[in-house]
């Protein structure tokens, strides 16, 4: 997701300055799991996801890069998705921690990004502090790594000859710090597969903790830590992912609320509104366009 450089603790919302290039993004390539662009996107650009490798494939959900368009530099808007992403913008390396707004980000021509998703629940084994320090914020890699390690790293990716080669010079620190990286809860990475199954488990997080052996303040705790906030508000997301992919897969806005797992079409649009700013009716006719 691309966002602004930034220095210290700052807020989601931003300018990017981003990665100055003009290298070709890497073809799409299939990545697994549900956790493809949460970017919407009014103008044309290129966005692109590929995978991490099998060594990090149960960490990471994928590499990825972003290239505005240059000759229609329109803004683009990322959405909530229960991830945490490290981020090259050209100038710094920043981690955005998760969101639970939409958060605006200008285009600017002859720009480009490139980055690292962790999966949901993931990222705090690698970067240190828990998800929920991280909430709504964008911090430098060099306060969660320290700046010995991170100067390291941003001189391999102000080395890199093109997007792609910085993104993956991003797994590979990642890569990097396995073997001294926290291991993932197992309780709330049994949570997430929980709420992903579907719209009928997604509703019943108390029967959750119950089925995973926790009670349900201890869950919350656990999942604060590991995600960032609350299973409700995971299950809020994960549902308003699932709606998306409805949506870009042709569904009417009908049967996205039904096979989405909402009360009803009120229901939709309350969720939508909230999450992105948007009515579904704008919000799905863009991201019907987005690489899946």
């Amino acid at each position: 997701m691309p966002g602004r450089a930034c220095t210290g603790r700052q807020s989601r919302a931003g300018q990017p300055t981003g990665l100055r290039g003009s290298a070709p993004l890497p073809a799409p390539r299939s990545v697994s799991g549900a956790w493809h662009s949460s970017l919407v996107d009014d103008g044309p650009s290129a966005y692109r996801e590929w995978s991490a490798g099998a060594r990090l494939a149960a960490d990471v959900a994928c590499l990825w890069a972003a290239v505005p368009d240059p000759a229609d530099p329109r803004d683009a808007l990322v959405l909530p998705d229960a991830c945490i992403d490290v981020i090259w913008d050209g100038s710094s390396l920043f981690v955005a921690g998760p969101d639970t707004g939409p958060v605006p980000v200008p285009w600017r021509p002859g720009t480009m990004f490139a980055g690292l998703r962790f999966r949901p629940g993931r990222a705090p084994g690698f970067l240190g502090p828990p998800a929920s320090e991280l909430l709504d914020q964008r911090v430098t890699l060099a306060d969660l790594w320290g700046r010995p390690a991170a100067d390291a790293l941003q001189e391999r990716v102000q080395r890199a000859p093109d997007v792609r080669a910085a993104a993956a010079a991003l797994a590979a620190a990642v890569e990097a710090r396995a073997a001294i990286a926290r291991p993932a809860d197992p309780v709330v990475s049994s949570l997430v597969d929980w709420l992903q199954r579907g719209p009928e488990s997604a509703r019943v997080v108390r029967e959750a903790a119950r089925a995973l052996g926790a009670g349900e303040r201890r869950l919350h705790r656990r999942c604060c830590a590991a995600v960032g906030y609350g299973p409700k508000m995971l299950e809020r997301v994960l549902r308003f992912r699932r709606a998306q992919r409805l949506a870009a897969a042709g569904s009417s806005l009908a049967a996205v609320a039904a096979e989405a797992g909402y009360a009803d079409h009120a229901h939709l649009v309350r969720e939508c509104r909230r999450l992105s700013g948007r009515a579904p009716s704008d919000l799905f006719k863009t991201a019907s366009q987005l690489p899946a």
